[in-house]
């Protein structure tokens, strides 16, 4: 991107979509016709089971509220993003040129999202992001008609510097992949941990999706930190556990890490995975009425137990279900619908959160140690909350940028 076009308001996107007529349903769709919901996720490949749970999660919620927006029927379209940055903007373009959606939900993949974005900038089609934590969608990317309700790649690990410190951890090893997602994952726990009194010995890191760990857990036994703190997902996150167990560092240095460590891994990476400490803002074990009531619902509906995609999905559905009820179903109103989704409080199994103005959440983020299989909330204090984050690892220009663009 040129500096020129980072610089372009997002309201001025809008108003020239507008003018094109790519922002208005006709007058009789937008009041007696059905909402046109697209979904964009991942149904097949690797990201196919997380794509599953969160439209899950959009639908309970919408049923839950009566399966109406705003008063309004809704009509279903859907989209295989399959996990392929290369098609993201083919495939939102299919959704909002060709099926005329009026709100495109979507998507898991940082990359995918790139190409959801510039569809979104592009037409003004009112975009929830109900997964992918790419920094750019709420940074210099942001657009009024954007929103995000999962979390920003540097949130969790935000959190985890200062509970590291805490814990006696001040001179210690990050790990990771060695692609977007590791690197902004990276960013929030060197901001953590360094403002908390902490020494970062050594960056390690390696190729995106390359397992193969034994040369860099030999070095970091030799190097001798407090404790070592790392990004990994999926099956790559399991293997690390299991080879940081096996290469004998499981009980000589504690491992930490963002919660997608552990997250959905616990089975794959066995008893190696006891007594790791991660952070995320969601736990399976929150202990909270409304926590219980979602997962037994959900389990009823379903016939499966929900994780931290279900509950994404979920708080996308209230999200979108607010904005709907306040323009009474018409989501052409984009001023009051945008101005009812910055508003909104979303109450929440992972517990009450709200926008940022970049729209991103403003959520707890919880502090969990993996107990007999579980991970399990830290009660500290009584509360298992290592801090409150928007997700912003350092006070930004971009903000400023933002917050122009959304007004």
């Amino acid at each position: 991107m040129t500096t020129r076009r980072l610089v372009i308001s997002c309201s001025a996107v809008l108003v020239g979509a507008a003018s094109t007529g790519l922002l208005r349903p006709s007058s009789a769709r937008a009041q007696s016709g059905r909402v046109r919901v697209g979904l964009m996720l991942p149904y097949t490949g690797t990201y196919a089971q997380l794509g599953v749970a969160i439209e899950n999660g959009v639908h309970m919620a919408i049923d839950q509220q009566g399966g109406l927006l705003g008063g309004r029927a809704i009509e279903w379209f859907k989209v295989d993003d399959e996990s392929e940055p290369g098609k993201g903007v083919e495939n939102a373009s299919k959704l909002v040129q060709r099926d005329k959606v009026d709100v495109l939900i979507g998507t898991v993949h940082s990359g995918v999202q790139m190409g959801i974005q510039k569809v979104a900038r592009d037409t003004g089609v009112l975009n929830l992001i109900p997964n992918a934590g790419v920094h750019a969608a709420t940074r210099a990317l942001c657009c009024a008609n954007v929103f995000r309700t999962s979390f920003s790649n540097a949130q969790p690990t935000l959190a985890l510097g200062k509970a590291m410190v805490d814990r006696g951890h001040r001179r210690a090893v990050w790990i990771t992949w060695k692609y977007a997602a590791g690197d902004e994952a990276f960013e929030g726990f060197k901001q953590s941990y360094t403002a908390a009194g902490g020494s970062i010995v050594k960056e390690l890191g390696l190729p995106f999706p390359n397992v193969e760990f034994q040369a860099l857990l030999t070095e970091i036994a030799a190097l001798k930190p407090d404790a070592v703190a790392c990004f990994f997902a999926g099956g790559g996150a399991a293997k690390f556990i299991r080879d940081y167990a096996a290469a004998g560092l499981k009980n000589k240095i504690a491992l930490y890490g963002s919660g997608f460590l552990t997250e959905g891994m616990l089975d794959a990476a066995g008893p190696a995975a006891e007594g790791i400490i991660t952070t995320m803002h969601y736990s399976d074990s929150l202990d909270t009425p409304r926590n219980k009531q979602f997962r037994l619902e959900y389990a009823k509906t379903f016939r499966s137990q929900p994780d931290v995609y279900a509950v994404q999905g979920y708080d996308t559905g209230l999200l979108l279900v607010q904005g709907a009820n306040a323009v009474k179903g018409d989501l052409s109103a984009k001023p009051a619908l945008y101005k009812a989704l910055e508003a909104a409080v979303i109450d929440s199994p992972r517990g009450k959160w709200r926008m940022s103005r970049a729209h991103n959440p403003v959520q707890d983020i919880y502090l969990r140690r993996v107990e007999n299989g579980e991970n399990k909330v830290i009660r500290a204090g009584g509360h298992g909350r290592a801090t409150r984050s928007a997700g912003h690892a350092r006070p930004a220009p971009w903000l400023r940028h933002c917050f122009a663009r959304a007004s």
